[in-house]
């Protein structure tokens, strides 16, 4: 029998267990520190895009294979060490994710109300670290910084009615707060252009059809609309959007304003954030961005980063810190030890990439691993485990959690999320 360890149970980590769980004489652990599976799935996608969460109705087909089981709420380098896996596996694969915050390296950035992007969206989807973030919503302005669909989600979410939220499955804090929010002007700095942003056509177009929001866009800020016929045809799809925000007619009580070849230099405030400050930039031939000496400031209560992403590293892992995330040879970390997903490539792609990316790794480590080399596996890690009185959490175990978060649902959603640990764990009667 072959050993295989997954370190994470997202996209990744199931993507490369499905194409694991075809082979044959093969055992698969999906290792993870939550007692609940699915990763960004659950609190990583916008709770208001059910559609992409549906996703994980796939995963659960590989969870459910007779050569794969879920371990949950076992923390990796506390409950067990990656050399104490790589011990008991033939093939250790970490696919952690990215989901620490790159930091805003700027003067106030450690103000309170600045936040990032992960933490926001972990506070609005219910993840456990996160859950009692109490982000300052007291304050009309808002600034998110970064010109990606995650800065469109932080923004939406923002700008939403309560009656909006129906059918979506953000949590009941979240949904309390923004439904008593004084924010009233949303701005979203990017320190380039619209033919450079990194955000989607259906996560735009939704930004138009807010019940209390209108987009906004200064028409100064757009190339000449030629020249959007040598943009493939997603970006220009993308940019047809913002060119209809430049004459929205709508009056709302809440705007969204696109602030273009702005970058932030400064936080300012008393004792929390008040303002941000910005330099107005200019590209060069090879589209980088240069700051221009002409600055402005934006009012500001709340401040939210979504500048990207970096993977934690992991003592005795190498780790380019530069990239924020493992380094490999192409997958290849140790012997034994191998990233996929995020935690290889570093942040980038939707969560689709993942899938031939999981496909390529799990074909790489059945090449690598061969036959097997006689190791402990499942039945090892059980007995390490409860030596140190750690009880995982198993994939009926998380059944019985999903079944109790949708019959807790209010108001049409389709669940409400424990979110805590001892929430969850209290489900299954621990």
């Amino acid at each position: 029998m072959r050993h295989v360890a997954i370190v994470g149970s997202g996209p990744a980590g199931y993507y490369t267990a499905e194409t694991l769980q075809k082979a044959e004489d093969i055992a698969v652990d999906v290792i993870d520190r939550l007692p609940v599976p699915y990763g960004l799935i659950r609190t990583g996608v916008a709770p208001d895009h059910q559609s992409i969460k549906a996703v994980s109705r796939r995963y659960e087909g590989v969870a459910l294979a007779d050569n794969v089981r879920f371990v949950g709420h076992v923390s990796v380098g506390s409950d067990v060490t990656i050399d104490e896996l790589v011990e008991l596996y033939d093939a250790v694969i970490l696919a952690t994710g990215a989901p620490n915050d790159r930091p805003l390296d700027i003067p106030g950035a450690d103000l309170p109300g600045v936040i990032g992007s992960a933490a926001f969206v972990g506070w609005y989807n219910g993840h456990p670290d996160f859950a009692d973030l109490d982000p300052p919503l007291d304050a009309p302005g808002v600034a998110v910084i970064g010109n990606g669909n995650v800065a469109l989600d932080v923004a939406r979410i923002l700008a939403k009615t309560p009656a909006e939220f129906a059918g979506s499955d953000i949590v009941t804090h979240a949904r309390a707060a923004l439904a008593t929010s004084a924010v009233r002007h949303i701005h979203i700095i990017g320190r380039r252009g619209p033919h450079q942003i990194a955000m989607t056509p259906k996560e735009l177009g939704e930004l138009g059809h807010l019940e209390r929001a209108s987009p906004r866009v200064d028409p100064a800020d757009l190339p000449p609309e030629g020249d959007d016929a040598m943009l493939e045809p997603g970006m220009r799809k993308s940019v047809t959007h913002l060119r209809s925000f430049t004459a929205n007619p709508v009056a709302k009580p809440v705007t969204i304003d696109f602030d273009f070849f702005a970058m932030p230099i400064a936080i300012e405030g008393d004792g929390r954030v008040q303002r941000i400050i910005v330099e107005r930039t200019t590209l060069d031939a090879d589209l980088r961005s240069h700051g221009t000496g002409e600055t402005y400031a934006i009012d500001a209560g709340l401040v939210i980063s979504c500048i990207g992403y970096q993977t934690p590293p992991i003592p005795g892992v190498p780790y380019e810190h530069g990239r924020g995330r493992f380094a490999s040879d192409e997958g290849r970390i140790l012997p034994g030890l191998y990233a996929v997903g995020w935690a290889r490539r570093g942040p980038s792609g939707t969560i689709g990439t993942n899938k031939p990316d999981g496909a390529r790794i799990g074909e790489m480590v059945l090449e690598d691993i061969g036959r097997g080399a006689g190791k402990a596996g499942r039945p090892g890690l059980d007995a390490l485990l409860a030596s140190r009185s750690v009880v995982p959490v198993t994939f009926r175990d998380w059944r019985r959690i999903e079944e109790a978060e949708i019959a807790a649902a209010l108001d049409g959603n389709p669940r409400e999320k424990f979110t805590s640990i001892e929430a969850m764990l209290a489900a299954i009667g621990r």
